[in-house]
């Protein structure tokens, strides 16, 4: 019998300690598959900050550089300058990209910085509690909005992608998701597109990814699948949200 489903090379052989049912590892696989069908692996330098990704080097067999909390694009930044042959990316969460590191992300995305950015979108800030994120739904209860997101009080939720797509010199925004079969398709295409006009050179790619967080959802992982469906995208529509050519 043909064996055509296989780990990666570039996904370490080793358990992973997510959450069940959380998108992160999902994730993880993908951008492993696409590092080995690109034949990027030897040139692949990925920075994760805090959050619940922080062990990636654990489970991505590349070259890493570990960032402050929020300051993943400006270490991606200072890492592609010097090393500009190389493919720079970032993993990040929305607790640490959309809140302490916004300036980081927003400038680097202004500047064009020849970088990529896995900007994982859960709703929550998931490594330490499961507290109130700037991507947490309106009325979506936390720890610590146990009444729901107000909107006269916290704002509504931020839109990453949209913010950015007001920058000149982003290149490539797509919204994508892991909830289903056919999203986790979807989603490694973008990683793949993102990283292709990094090589090109043609500017700032940020892919952001709806991902299952069922630990602090308080849910089961079929239906954290299913409420990225009926909530989450109600507010994060999926498709591309800024594409320049190149």
């Amino acid at each position: 019998m043909k064996r055509i489903y296989v780990r990666p090379q570039t996904l370490r052989p080793v358990p992973m300690h997510y959450c069940p049912g959380c998108g992160h590892s999902i994730i993880h696989r993908l951008i492993a598959e696409v590092l080995d069908e690109m034949k990027l692996r030897e040139k692949a330098i990925c920075v994760p900050p805090a959050g619940c990704a922080v062990l990636a080097y654990n489970y991505l067999d590349i070259d890493m550089v570990e960032a402050p909390h929020g300051r993943a694009t400006a270490v991606a930044t200072g890492i592609k300058r010097v090393r500009p042959a190389n493919l720079v990316f970032s993993y990040q969460g929305d607790g640490d990209l959309a809140a302490i590191g916004t300036a980081e992300a927003l400038h680097a995305a202004n500047r064009g910085e020849q970088i990529t950015v896995i900007f994982v979108n859960n709703a929550v800030y998931g490594m330490t509690g499961g507290q109130m994120a700037p991507t947490t739904l309106l009325g979506q209860k936390t720890t610590t909005s146990p009444f729901g997101r107000n909107v006269k009080t916290e704002g509504p939720p931020i839109k990453v992608c949209e913010l950015l797509a007001g920058l000149g010199s982003s290149a490539y925004l797509e919204r994508v998701a892991v909830n289903s079969p056919a999203n986790v398709k979807k989603a490694k295409s973008a990683i793949a597109k993102a990283f292709t006009y990094q090589l090109r050179k043609a500017g700032f790619t940020l892919v952001e990814i709806l991902s299952p967080c069922p630990t602090n959802w308080k849910m089961d992982p079929v239906a954290a699948c299913r409420w990225i469906d009926e909530e989450m995208m109600t507010v994060f529509p999926l498709g591309v949200i800024k594409d320049l050519p190149c």
